[in-house]
């Protein structure tokens, strides 16, 4: 990104303008920072569901764009739901395993040791693979009992 001194949220709709606009895109999901009216308003510029959470103060918006109409249904679902439930009825509870799945990347190097791109891919995908390789040992196999 443009360094530590800049969150995440602000460069998104760069990010999602980086996506050809026919390429169609069908979900957005990113963590509470990114519960704002520009990530809204862009996600929902391009056709995409947004996936976040509202924040636990959040008050309806008024303004009426896409993204806040969407913004304010994710917000009164939580409210109706709960937020344990909205993460599981909304698939937001797949992001923390895509998040502890990144966090397991990382604890095999922060850095890459190939300056090749090339290499660097086949380095990330022997990563991957050694994880792949612990994940299938360790899934228990689990059985209900009564």
């Amino acid at each position: 990104m443009d360094g530590s001194h800049i969150g995440d949220a602000p460069v998104l709709p760069d990010l999602l303008n980086q996506i050809p606009a026919d390429e169609q895109i069908g979900s957005v999901t990113a963590d509470g920072a990114y519960d704002t009216r520009k990530c809204h308003d862009a996600i929902a510029d391009r056709g995409a569901n947004a996936v976040i959470p509202p924040r636990k103060n959040g008050k309806p918006w008024k303004t009426v764009t896409a993204g806040a109409m969407a913004r304010n249904d994710a917000l009164r679902a939580a409210k109706y739901l709960g937020r344990a439930l909205w993460r599981r009825w909304s698939g937001y509870h797949r992001w923390s395993r895509i998040e502890t799945k990144m966090h397991c990347v990382k604890l095999l190097g922060q850095r890459l040791m190939a300056r090749d791109f090339y290499r660097q891919v086949a380095e990330l995908q022997v990563r991957i693979a050694v994880l792949n390789g612990y994940t299938a040992l360790g899934i228990p196999a689990t059985e209900v009992v009564r």
